[in-house]
């Protein structure tokens, strides 16, 4: 799953961005309107957190713009003003949800998950193929009832797969899903993070290589 912080308290928005990647999530951060719609138009995120008071360009514009392009990327809006009537405007705006501040960071968490599922098609909190078990709210994978130890990136991958229902996924679409805006596509992430995903899967293997396309569970 892949977020957008943009935020222009930049201590804030590293604070925000640190705590959703220890979630498991891979996430970009920008500190101007600008900036975030740029980056939006060029990567597929799942969610924004928009903050609304942002420089150069208002948060309400970054809004009306995806909004107006349609895109399946899900809003939660960021203010320091809850009252009610900023909660009507946000919405009204395009927004998904909203969230004053200050907030508890697990709320967060919480309501950033729940906007990812509305993102795409429906995929139930728990999947389940093959005897591996993964469940995505208590971040929890296992294998034939054996827990298995994986990172948040591992752990996203396997969540990637197993939500394809037996369909190869690409290693660009890995990357674009499961890796920041930094991640060097000729580095050879994806690579190892399969073969370690392997290794804790254990035998018989799970993972099929598609020859020039990808990877299919």
């Amino acid at each position: 799953m892949r977020v957008l912080v943009a935020e222009d308290e930049q201590v804030l928005a590293e604070l925000v961005a640190t705590g959703l990647r220890r979630a498991g999530f891979a996430v970009d951060t920008v500190y101007s309107g600008d900036e975030a719609l740029a980056r939006l138009g060029l990567y597929d995120y799942d969610v924004v957190v928009l903050d609304r008071d942002l420089p150069r360009l208002h948060g309400d514009e970054v809004a009306r713009a995806l909004v107006a392009a349609a895109a399946r990327t899900r809003i939660l809006m960021l203010t320091a003003s809850a009252a009610p009537e900023d909660r009507v405007a946000g919405l009204d705006l395009g927004a998904d949800d909203y969230l004053g501040k200050p907030f508890d960071f697990p709320e967060l968490v919480s309501r950033v998950r729940a906007l990812r599922r509305r993102s795409a098609r429906p995929v139930p909190p728990l999947l389940e193929r093959h005897g591996v078990r993964l469940d995505s709210v208590r971040r929890r994978a296992e294998r034939d009832g054996r827990e298995l130890d994986l990172s948040p990136k591992e752990f996203s991958v396997l969540q990637i797969l197993l939500e394809s229902d037996g369909a190869t996924v690409s290693a660009e679409e890995l990357l674009e899903r499961a890796w920041d805006a930094h991640t060097d596509p000729f580095t050879g992430a994806v690579r190892v993070c399969m073969s370690k995903l392997r290794g804790k899967l254990g035998e018989p293997g799970l993972i099929r290589t598609v020859q020039g396309v990808g990877y299919a569970l």
